[in-house]
């Protein structure tokens, strides 16, 4: 059956190298669980902080969801906690420490028993001359697909 994609940070991979990446569970509510697999979840500007040992995501819209009584709703940028081991959370602090890296979700998907992960990545941010070469190389993929 495989993961089944739900919905992807594309803007990440063009604004950053993601130099490692990792597969967090996720702790929601649920009416956010339902929102998210009706693919009302947007991750666009959102990005992980680390606070006592503890890996958050945070600015990750989850619409409310539209049956559900408003008592009962979430609210739609909480910060949400990722579900990762210790080892991982230590070396993710650590590589953050260093200028200029990172923590980004890059993708949100349905794993084969059902359950909400979210893909993160340790990114460092690209400078202006290496989103053109990005773009070049897209472009050079793109033309070569349609010539074969």
């Amino acid at each position: 059956m495989g993961n089944r994609t739900i919905v992807k940070n594309r803007k990440a991979f063009f604004e950053y190298k993601i130099l490692d990446v990792y597969s967090a569970g996720i702790q929601l509510k649920g009416s956010e669980v339902k929102s998210i697999r009706n693919s009302k979840v947007s991750l666009n500007e959102s990005y992980c902080y680390i606070n006592n040992n503890e890996v958050f995501i945070k600015s990750m819209h989850i619409a409310e969801y539209s049956k559900g009584h408003t008592d009962f709703n979430h609210n739609p940028l909480r910060d949400k906690k990722l579900l990762l081991k210790k080892k991982e959370i230590t070396k993710l602090n650590d590589a953050i420490s260093q200028k200029g890296l990172t923590i980004i979700p890059l993708e949100l998907f349905l794993n084969e028993k059902g359950l909400i992960k979210v893909e993160i990545g340790l990114a460092k941010g690209k400078h202006l001359y290496d989103k053109k070469e990005t773009i070049k190389l897209r472009d050079l993929y793109r033309v070569l697909k349609q010539n074969i």
